[in-house]
């Protein structure tokens, strides 16, 4: 399916790898320009050059802090001047790492899981707003998480960044709606990231099968899909690539599970 990418100039943040990078090579698939925001810059450059090789006209890794307001609002306005002032679509995929329980975690700790699992996003999309109304259309993506909906007891501070990031994405939907700016939100579940598989591993599992890597987690945290297996970034990209593009034309507001199969909506 034509997504409507052809030349569009789109920004992934947390691009370098994962479902960030599942999601910019189905941008890149459908003739995208995008730059791969993130701190790695080795991971950032092999990401970018595969996007190039599978036809993105200008496929950029730009080095950013998403926690220094200064530097993300340079790096938006230096991809302005790289794409004549405007972006069509910013996609947010970036997390916190915030694991432990309520008693165990510090107030640093919350402060460091509501920066990078919110304020990231608020900062990215304060600085991209008048790249995106200048361009003729415009989307946002922010990532959130099935935990918010199903709750973790290993996971309080990760899960009310992510519940305050979809909170934060439904207002700017009412928001922008005057733009025509869509901002959904895509709620992943048990997804096989390297975050996970390194869980998996520490468990004596393979988090490569992802019916091994299920099964753990069913053992464990109790959260099972309904299908048998974890899901893959693969099978995140292009639905968050869709939200992202021109050919989503009504859809605004909406948070999509991809989870396997839950019981709540």
């Amino acid at each position: 399916m034509d997504l409507g990418f052809t030349g569009a100039a789109t920004v992934v943040v947390g691009g370098g790898r994962g479902m960030g990078l599942a999601t910019a090579r189905c941008l890149a698939d459908d003739g995208a320009r995008v730059a791969l925001l993130g701190r790695s810059r080795a991971v950032l450059d092999t990401a970018a050059a595969d996007l190039a090789r599978r036809g993105s006209p200008d496929a950029v890794a730009v080095v950013a802090d998403i926690g220094d307001d200064a530097a993300v609002r340079r790096t938006f306005a230096e991809l302005g001047e790289r794409w004549g002032g405007q972006i069509n679509a910013l996609i947010n995929t970036v997390g916190p790492d915030a694991a432990g329980t309520f008693e165990e975690l510090s107030d640093e700790q919350w402060r460091e899981a509501f920066d990078a699992g919110l304020m990231g996003m608020v900062r990215c999309v304060r600085a991209a707003l008048p790249l995106l109304r200048n361009a003729e259309w415009a989307r946002i993506v922010n990532f959130s998480a099935h935990s918010t909906q199903r709750q973790s007891t290993r996971l309080p501070a990760y899960t009310a960044a992510k519940a305050a990031l979809a909170s934060v994405s439904k207002n700017l939907s009412l928001q922008l709606a005057a733009d025509e700016i869509m901002v959904n939100v895509v709620s992943p579940g048990s997804i096989s990231s390297e975050a996970l598989k390194g869980w998996a591993a520490s468990v004596g599992v393979d988090g490569d099968d992802p019916y091994a890597l299920m099964a753990a987690i069913d053992e464990h945290f109790g959260h099972p899909a309904h299908l048998p297996r974890a899901g893959l970034p693969s099978e995140i990209g292009p639905v968050a690539a869709f939200l992202a593009s021109k050919r989503n034309s009504y859809m605004t507001g909406a948070n999509v599970n991809v989870d396997g199969g839950s019981d709540f909506l």
